[in-house]
């Protein structure tokens, strides 16, 4: 399996205060990312999966829901977080 839960602590310890801290936007985000990448590479190979591809999409919608309510809220936290994740810009 890909998301281990030893790799799910190493997200939240890094990103968000603890290493059980799975409620903080920036976490959450962490999650949706490494999710994300996992599936963008799934899709490359498997062209003709249309499962994967509409959780693909669901993933990037929750993640852009997310960061729009952390830009709105904080856009210092929004900054540094897409920052860390050179996810643009």
């Amino acid at each position: 399996m890909y998301l281990t839960s030893e790799k799910k602590e190493e997200l939240f310890s890094t990103y968000g205060k603890s290493n059980k801290d799975t409620g903080s936007v920036e976490s959450q985000v962490a999650l949706f990312s490494y999710r994300i990448a996992h599936l963008t590479e799934h899709m490359k190979a498997n062209h003709k999966d249309f499962a994967t591809q509409r959780s693909l999409i669901k993933l990037v919608g929750k993640r852009r829901a997310l960061l729009d309510y952390m830009k709105r809220e904080d856009i210092e936290r929004y900054r540094t977080l897409i920052k860390a994740l050179n996810i643009r810009k």
